[in-house]
């Protein structure tokens, strides 16, 4: 994919898991070696979205970085930056918002389930906006494509439709970025629901073995001591074929066919184990970078600093269309 730009990005809630590295992380290291240009974006003001408070967000920033690095991230070839370090995305909200109805963020299903999810009693006007903010956090690069989950395309499509609607009444500035889908489908998490950081049902990338085994072990399961892959009816055992099936690259209904009558305990340990195989080179360089964190905090200014140059490019002709906003 030479010579075109990819943008994506993370909230720094928390570490990385398995649905992150097969949903979108094992993409973006593809497309990164394929000649793109990668940004990604961690999405720190996003934090309090569905929160109070953004807690540990240098840790939980700095962990971010460490996942991108370990799974094969190059700086050199990408630009990592805070959406807080860059003032320009938060200068392109303002004229977004004014694109968009209240009822065309109403009806976005993915702000709905984040709310029904949110940590906080009431939604913040932060929350209900939550996609126009993604639009510019994607937009002021200008991409080509945007990596996602198949959850994520209605943000997706009204990051498109704002940039249409710009075009439209300004005059072009705009690409619309193409959704680039992962082919691995959404990966449920070890209680056969959306596989997500807040919900403790996720596998971390640089959780230990033990660990790893520890989260495996209180997975849901069902009465059936025959081990089958049918999603619709029986979610949570299919949900932890699908991870062992992935990290082996093997098919989960050969997979369950192996497993057969070793019901629910051998099915664990099968998935503990081809986590754990899969994940250990990952893990090795994670520990090995975290002995020095100096180096992943330069990563860091360096791609403040391209990010910003090329934000205040963008908003420059942003306020040019607009008419001379300065």
């Amino acid at each position: 994919m030479p010579s075109q730009r990819l943008l994506t990005g993370d909230r720094p809630t928390g570490p990385f898991h398995l649905g992150h590295y097969f949903g979108t992380l094992q993409n973006r290291v593809r497309i990164q070696n394929e000649g793109a240009e990668v940004l990604l974006v961690i999405a720190d003001y996003q934090v309090i979205t569905d929160r109070d408070l953004a807690e540990n967000l240098v840790t939980h920033t700095e962990g971010l970085v460490l996942d991108y690095l370990a799974a094969g991230i190059d700086p050199t070839r990408a630009t990592i930056f805070n959406h807080s370090a860059v003032p320009a995305l938060n200068q392109l909200l303002l004229p977004f918002l004014s694109l968009v109805s209240v009822a065309e963020l109403n009806r976005n299903p993915t702000v709905k389930d984040e709310i029904a999810h949110s940590r906080q009693s009431a939604v913040s006007g932060l929350m209900f906006t939550y996609p126009v903010h993604q639009a510019a956090d994607i937009l002021f690069c200008k991409p080509d494509v945007v990596p996602v989950g198949q959850d994520q395309l209605p943000h997706l499509e009204i990051t498109r439709t704002i940039a249409r609607r710009f075009n439209d009444r300004y005059g072009y500035v705009f690409p619309e970025p193409e959704a680039l889908l992962s082919s691995t489908p959404l990966l449920l998490g070890t209680d056969g629901g959306k596989m997500s950081k807040s919900r403790g049902n996720s596998i971390p990338l640089g959780a230990t073995p033990d660990e790893t085994a520890a989260v495996v072990r209180r997975a849901v399961t069902d009465a059936d001591r025959r081990i089958t892959y049918d999603p619709a009816t029986r979610p949570g055992v299919s949900a932890l074929l699908d991870i062992a099936a992935l990290c082996q690259d093997r098919d989960p209904h050969e997979l369950a066919a192996e497993i057969g009558d070793g019901g629910a305990a051998e099915l664990k340990r099968t998935v503990t184990d081809a986590v754990n195989t899969f994940l250990a080179p990952l893990r090795a360089r994670r520990t090995e970078l975290a002995q020095d964190l100096t180096y992943v905090r330069e990563v860091l200014r360096e791609g403040n600093k391209r990010a910003n140059a090329i934000a205040e490019t963008t908003l420059d002709e942003v306020r040019a269309a607009m008419g001379g906003f300065r």
